[in-house]
């Protein structure tokens, strides 16, 4: 099939890669170039290094709103659109465009989830599962009908990145399944229950502030959610510590925030309810690193205090 595809971060260079055994991907659609590094030079979304790898045209306009960029999508003459977090909206008019409209590799059980972070969402809310969702594209947000469901388990050591893994190689098969239906015409959409949606909100920077006053089995979520971005963080002695892993300690207790103890293991907080073990810490200007080497650097003491709102 002649495909144009659409996505900007790793998760979709994985299903792009696939894409590219087995079909023929006449375009690429991707973010434009934005700075990064300490540097903060332009980079290339790993879509684009991608493609430009295998010699494919790339397109990066700032909005698929505009009649001359709908023009050029529309000269592709391609069979099907794939769209994997790409990051922009998809206008009716580009919906449209394909012979079998626009299909998007989305990363929950829909209808739970619809939005930015599902990933993060899931892991926060604790569910035991989610998975991926190829949908059939409409003017909503992730309200189009599902074309194939399938689960992935959600495990106590999953974090953000982990688990996007895990859930972009799947979404790389499950697009390759949805493709041979759809070159088939077996293809059974269903539609979603909007009763059961819920919204996964973009993860703002300011969610990553630790509320020691939470359930130790909270923070602990949210330490796995935001890693490797925006990371966990709080303050000891006015320095920001962010906090990368982290072990629940049920049968420690102490008031919110107090250092109960520091060894090789980790560094025990307590919590509003139970308590964690700080395991990899990252202190300004250094890296990530164990306990026992954060400690050689930060002398953290039983009794002292990170920062409670």
């Amino acid at each position: 099939m002649k495909i144009i595809f659409a996505g900007t971060p790793d998760f979709a260079a994985t299903a792009l890669a696939a894409l590219l055994k087995v079909h023929q991907v006449v375009a690429v659609l991707t973010q434009p170039d934005r700075p990064a590094g300490r540097g903060m030079q332009l980079s290339a979304s790993p879509v684009k290094k991608l493609a430009l790898q295998h010699g494919l045209v790339v397109l990066q306009p700032d909005s698929l709103k505009v009649l001359s960029v709908q023009q050029e999508i529309r000269a592709l003459e391609a069979d099907v659109m794939v769209v994997a977090a790409y990051g922009l909206l998809l206008p009716k008019a580009v919906l449209d465009i394909p012979r079998f409209g626009c299909l998007n590799i989305h990363a929950s059980l829909l209808p739970r989830w619809r939005g930015a972070a599902p990933i993060q969402r899931a892991i926060l809310a604790g569910d035991a599962r989610t998975g991926i969702t190829i949908m059939q594209m409409d003017a909503g947000l992730d309200t189009g009908d599902m074309l194939l469901r399938k689960p992935c388990p959600v495990i106590s050591s999953d974090n953000a990145q982990t688990l996007q893994d895990k859930l972009a190689e799947q979404g790389a098969g499950n697009i390759l399944e949805v493709l041979h239906l759809l070159e088939n015409a077996a293809l059974l959409p269903v539609a979603q229950d909007n009763r059961e949606a819920c919204y996964a909100a973009k993860v703002l920077k300011s969610e990553a502030v630790i509320d020691w006053r939470q359930d130790a089995v909270q923070i602990s979520r949210a330490i796995r959610a935001y890693n490797p971005f925006p990371v966990s963080q709080s303050k000891w002695q006015d320095k920001v510590v962010k906090i990368w892993e982290a072990q629940v300690c049920p049968d420690q207790h102490g008031a919110p925030g107090e250092v109960l103890a520091v060894g090789k293991s980790g560094i025990t907080v307590a919590c509003g309810s139970a308590a964690l073990s700080l395991q990899v810490l990252q202190r300004p200007g250094g890296k990530a690193q164990a306990a026992v080497q954060f400690l050689q650097a930060v002398p953290v003491q039983p009794g002292d205090y990170f920062q409670v709102f």
